[in-house]
């Protein structure tokens, strides 16, 4: 039985194999009947317990705190403070192995990762988790496909056309490299000419209006396929001693993948999607760069980079396509006089996987739009749809009338969200309270935003039915104990209503109430903790927590789109690791505390 214990659940995948040597030679096996306590609130545990079937309840007096399945551990915690805070039950017949304190200790001494993960507070699983993620990312990177990277667009020119035409052509496309197709020989072949090519036309001496491209391009290509893997394109690279290589598809040329952009997509990804973005001049570039933001995504994520470093950099680069895409189809003076703004997750800088639009537009007082504005709106919706982004179901965009209106008109309607507020109303207001600015008069926006927070002084009424709406979602049976049911149903958990929700709107109800002018979910924590509302271990807790949630909600996601599905962020607990599932049940935990604090600061009991 030793010998089929399972190394790569954790925290035990953590372990030399030195260590696990001492794990095999220190566990024996335990059984447990149904309803059997296990362990005992108060008493001093003596053995970690791994789970190799069946269930085992942590009950808090009555109350279902978590529930363990396969290869959980418990109680790591109560192992090392030396007594057990809650009481442990076995849920139907229970094996399990049992591991010594002493081997316990002995692991924790040789090896702290372990220890973190076995027992440690939510922020030290996440570092621990996130140093041993980390050193897979360039290894990941490498194994990407070429399509994968920037292929850059590339011109193809006759070789009897003179250099003076190319370096023109160069100028106007911003590229420095160009194809050379010589139709003359037998058979035709296919030459490039560079940077380099024109030092050596330059040197030659003669006019460079009479000197021909084709005499000075190189016919001996490098090429690669899009399917080939990075690494390999870089190998290729060094081993031929190129600065770029051509990337080929059944005889057709992509384009050009430059030893630049090979490394810069190794070292930034975002910066390439950031040069194709102002490199675009329609709205079929925007496209392609659109769709390379999603590739980057799951690149980073399977590389080990933290979710929000991800988050952010999504917000940088969907902020620049959405203004370059309204300044190709806005007149100017439209922009000028408006405010594009987003909002939602992506207002908050939270949005990963494209979903919902969520888009409005704030005029000028007295600013006379354009005739067609309808029409210029629709485009812009049209665009984003084209590019990934669906609309918003609740049609919360500026092609909707109910989501543009000038600075007069968008303030009185959001003075009727918060005065005569129902469901409907609360939720448009949330949505508006996390809203970003574009492009155009920011001011315009600010102006709106100032209007909310003074309504909101004083107004403690107004402040708890906004609050209220921490109840909009949810599953009032509670999710604990059916983290891991018995039977096949009940196995998923949408994350953005048990976890998510409640947690952005809970900061986002305390934010409104001190009057705090950020709008993502971390930064107004971090106001909240500055000002004392929060502490600073409540804080990084929800931080913590907002991070592990938008994990596993990406995660599933890119399932999803690797099975060509809709993209939902379900999770399905049969499909998560153990820490996975323990970081899960942590930070579920945390947000029911939170929850339990704005229920007590809003008096949201004293609502009818």
């Amino acid at each position: 039985m030793p010998n089929a214990f399972n190394f790569s659940a954790s925290p035990f995948d953590c372990l030399s194999p030195d260590e696990q040597r001492l794990v095999r030679n220190s566990i024996d096996v335990a059984y447990f009947r149904a309803g059997e306590t296990i362990l005992e609130v108060g008493s001093e545990p003596t053995h970690l317990f791994v789970i190799i079937k069946g269930y085992v309840t942590q009950l808090d007096g009555d109350e279902v705190v978590s529930t363990c399945g396969t290869d959980d551990a418990f109680d790591g915690r109560g192992l090392v403070a030396g007594r057990v805070s809650n009481r442990f039950v076995a849920a139907e017949e229970v094996v399990a192995y049992q591991l010594a304190k002493q081997t316990v200790n002995e692991l924790i001494a040789s090896n702290a990762t372990f220890g973190a993960l076995l027992f440690s507070a939510l922020s030290n699983k996440l570092s621990a988790l996130a140093q041993r993620q980390g050193s897979h990312e360039l290894h990941s990177l490498t194994l990407a496909r070429v399509d994968e990277a920037f292929v850059r667009p590339v011109p193809t020119v006759e070789a009897d056309t003179d250099i003076i035409s190319v370096v023109r052509q160069f100028r106007a496309e911003r590229t420095n490299n160009a194809l050379v197709r010589d139709s003359r020989s037998s058979p035709p072949r296919l030459g490039i000419f560079t940077a380099n090519s024109l030092q050596r036309a330059v040197l030659d001496g003669r006019p460079l209006e009479q000197l021909a491209v084709g005499e000075f391009a190189s016919y001996q290509l490098v090429t690669v396929r899009p399917s080939d893997l990075l690494g390999d394109a870089m190998a290729l690279m060094l081993r031929c001693r190129v600065h770029r290589v051509v990337v080929v598809e059944d005889g057709e040329v992509r384009g050009i993948l430059a030893a630049l952009d090979l490394f810069s997509f190794l070292g930034n990804h975002s910066h390439l999607i950031t040069v194709q973005i102002e490199q675009a001049r329609d709205l079929q570039a925007l496209s392609q760069a659109a769709a390379q933001i999603t590739r980057m995504i799951g690149l980073l994520y399977r590389g080990g980079t933290r979710v929000a470093l991800i988050a952010k950099l999504v917000q940088q680069l969907n902020l620049r396509l959405f203004e370059h895409a309204w300044a190709m189809i806005a007149p100017p003076e439209l922009v000028a006089n408006s405010c594009l703004f987003v909002m939602g997750s992506e207002g908050r800088g939270e949005q990963l996987l494209k979903t919902d639009q969520d888009n409005a537009l704030v005029l000028r007082d007295g600013y006379a739009p354009p005739a067609d504005l309808d029409a210029i709106c629709q485009r812009f919706s049209d665009a984003l749809q084209a590019f990934g982004y669906p609309e918003c179901a609740g049609h919360i965009m500026l092609n909707n009338p109910q989501w543009r209106g000038n600075v007069t008109e968008f303030s009185q309607r959001a003075r009727d969200w918060m005065l005569q507020p129902d469901p409907e109303k609360l939720m448009r207001l949330a949505i508006f309270m996390d809203a970003h600015a574009v492009c155009g008069d920011s001011t315009l926006l600010d102006q709106v935003q100032e209007g909310i927070r003074s309504l909101s002084r004083d107004n403690e009424a107004m402040l708890s039915r906004f609050a209220s709406a921490l109840d909009a979602f949810g599953e009032h049976g509670g999710w604990l104990p059916r983290l891991f049911s018995l039977g096949d149903d009940g196995r998923h958990l949408n994350l953005k209503k048990e976890g998510i929700f409640p947690l952005v709107h809970g900061v986002r109800s305390l934010a409104l109430a001190g009057h705090l002018t950020e709008t993502s979910t971390t930064a107004r924590i971090a106001a909240l903790v500055a000002s004392g509302v929060l502490s600073a271990e409540n804080g990084d807790e929800l931080i913590d927590s907002l991070q592990v949630f938008m994990g596993l909600k990406l995660k599933a996601g890119l399932a999803e789109l690797d099975k060509h599905r809709p993209v939902t962020g379900a999770v399905d607990f049969g499909k998560l690791s153990a820490l996975e599932r323990d970081l899960l049940k942590d930070s579920l935990s945390v947000v029911k505390r939170f929850k339990a604090q704005l229920r007590h600061r809003f008096r949201l009991d004293a609502l009818s």
